[in-house]
């Protein structure tokens, strides 16, 4: 009788574990046109919660780009270059689809302000329905929390100060 109830705690202990080990892998999805001082924020913050993270470069054959597909991948890659926990990859189509593919259990998103957050929830409460993907916010630190894409675009545009704005690895051609 002893014996039995030993192999049930013991099978309990080792569920424990697993449960307990079990890799929590997210996916931070975004365009990256180019990366922004804000994304490698979140990025290396997310660090810290998940055991990896894999930055997701969507591909979106409709929408024009500064930067090519390969130069955004590289300025993230040399970016992350010292850090084993990130992976870069591109995809297509839906999030939670890539999260599928890949068993990512969350999705990372960062937080700029209050309009940021309404959008962001609503695509979060949808995914949720689709899959059982979480989506975890994160809020931009103060320092770089004005910082977004479009603005380093428009200061590249009209040949300002990029460089403030971004990490190290991204380069403009002139």
């Amino acid at each position: 009788m002893l014996s039995r109830y030993f192999g049930l705690f013991q099978i309990r202990e080792l569920k424990n574990k697993l449960i307990k080990t079990k890799m929590r892998k997210a996916i931070f999805p975004g365009s990256f046109d180019p990366i922004t001082l804000g994304h490698e924020d979140i990025i290396r913050r997310g660090i810290t919660l998940f055991d990896e993270i894999v930055i997701a470069i969507g591909v979106n054959a409709e929408k024009k780009y500064m930067f090519s597909l390969e130069e955004r991948k590289h300025f993230l890659e040399e970016t992350f270059k010292d850090e084993p926990k990130v992976s870069i990859i591109t995809y297509e189509g839906l999030t939670i689809d890539l999260c599928k593919k890949i068993n990512a259990n969350f999705i990372l998103r960062g937080l700029r302000n209050p309009a940021d957050f309404e959008f962001e929830k609503a695509i979060a409460h949808t995914n949720r329905r689709m899959s059982k993907i979480e989506t975890v916010f994160l809020l931009t630190a103060s320092k770089t929390s004005y910082i977004s894409s479009s603005i380093v675009r428009d200061v590249i545009r009209n040949n300002g100060q990029y460089q403030l704005l971004v990490p190290e690895a991204v380069k403009v051609k002139k």
